[in-house]
């Protein structure tokens, strides 16, 4: 096992983009599932961080966004300390009441928000849309204790989590590790935002 330290404060956003804050600040829509409300998909890695580049510019341009911060993905050591909202069990409550999975979701995402939030306010971190992480994917996590991990320097596969509409229960664990090629779309990876500090070089 690997034990995860935190140290750099950062926000997740309360929800997966939906289709509408995406067309407005992308000006297309990719999703096979239509809905303003619903959780875009079909979208790639590099486009998923080109909203989070475009959300930036805006709120910064607005002086909006805190001195020495960002809009991006969550590396995937946020995600699941977000996900877990300090539990420890394989969810962060029970499923069927915060989760859209195959056995609940009518084979279709929904608009996000539906379901109960975590502990500490966040939907769908279960099911709807898996969401892609900052990291490139490690086959093993490095164990022992790590301190503000961003995974390896380099690989073949981004890493995505949370689970789907389309998927059973075990793939929606706060645990569960997930890895897609940063080109691929599908109509069950999404994403959420993260705000953080901008790393020094």
């Amino acid at each position: 096992s690997t034990r995860v330290t935190i140290t750099r404060p950062f926000w997740l956003g309360k929800y997966d983009v939906t289709q509408k804050e995406w067309r407005v600040l992308m000006e297309d829509n990719p999703s096979k599932f239509r809905g303003d409300d619903r959780p875009v998909e079909q979208v790639t890695w590099a486009r998923a961080m080109e909203f989070c580049s475009r959300r930036t510019q805006r709120e910064r341009d607005a002086g909006r966004l805190p001195e020495g911060y960002a809009y991006r993905l969550p590396t995937e050591a946020q995600w699941e300390y977000a996900c877990r909202a300090g539990t420890t069990g394989p969810y962060a409550g029970n499923l069927d009441d915060l989760a859209w999975y195959s056995g609940t979701s009518g084979v279709q995402t929904h608009p996000v928000g539906q379901k109960r939030p975590n502990v500490w306010g966040l939907y769908d971190m279960h099911g709807n849309v898996w969401q892609w992480c900052l990291d490139w994917y490690a086959n093993k996590l490095p164990g022992g204790s790590v301190t503000d991990p961003t995974g390896p320097r380099s690989g073949s596969s981004r890493v995505n989590r949370g689970g789907s509409w389309r998927y059973l229960p075990p793939f929606c664990r706060s645990a569960c590790r997930n890895a897609c090629e940063p080109g691929v779309r599908y109509s069950f990876l999404g994403f959420r935002v993260a705000l953080a500090p901008v790393p020094a070089d």
